[in-house]
């Protein structure tokens, strides 16, 4: 029984984990060198939404941090080998959840019974929400031919009333895991 108790408990706190996670996905050129790539300057992508200097500040800070840990260094002029840049945005979902408070008596599944229907009653309630869902895509062009050459994208769940301490910590994370799978491994 406590088996059972026990087993239950680590799978609903598994999939809470799950479902809370961030989602990541990368992609990147297989022809591209990745062992030439040491400097990099931050550019402007085309058709991004522009952030408030506070939130673009930060998000440069965190991914300048992860980059300094993969060992690119950042620069000022065009002896770049990579242009780094980014894209993020909020988006919003509805999320409809329902209770029923269905009770009474019969005499068999769905009160049809056995013996026909019997008395009893339902009440159903919902209630909708408005789930935030935040993206952030960071890409990479090899400045020699201006192609692009890795990208990736990550997406989680956010709740926009956090302290500034928790969605820093939330970049963090989020920057961490999308830059995990850069360089990617060798062919």
């Amino acid at each position: 029984m406590r088996r059972t108790i026990f087993l239950s408990l680590l799978t609903i706190v598994l999939a809470a984990g799950i479902a809370a996670g961030q989602d990541v996905r990368y992609n990147f050129d297989r022809n591209a060198d990745f062992s030439k790539f040491k400097t990099y300057k931050w550019v402007a992508l085309k058709d991004a939404q522009k952030l408030n200097d506070l939130v673009d500040q930060q998000v440069k800070a965190t991914v300048e941090a992860e980059l300094a840990r993969k060992g690119l260094s950042r620069v000022e002029d065009d002896s770049a080998d990579l242009y780094v840049g980014y894209q993020a945005a909020v988006g919003q979902e509805k999320e409809f959840t329902s209770y029923s408070s269905d009770w009474g008596y019969g005499g068999g599944w769905y009160r049809g019974g056995w013996y026909g229907p019997m008395g009893g009653m339902s009440t159903t309630t919902g209630q909708t929400s408005t789930i935030y869902k935040g993206q952030l895509a960071i890409d990479m062009y090899d400045s020699a031919n201006h192609t692009l050459v890795w990208r990736g994208l990550g997406s989680k769940t956010i709740d926009p009333k956090a302290k500034p301490d928790k969605q820093q910590k939330n970049l963090q994370k989020a920057v961490a895991k999308i830059l995990k799978n850069y360089p990617p491994g060798k062919k």
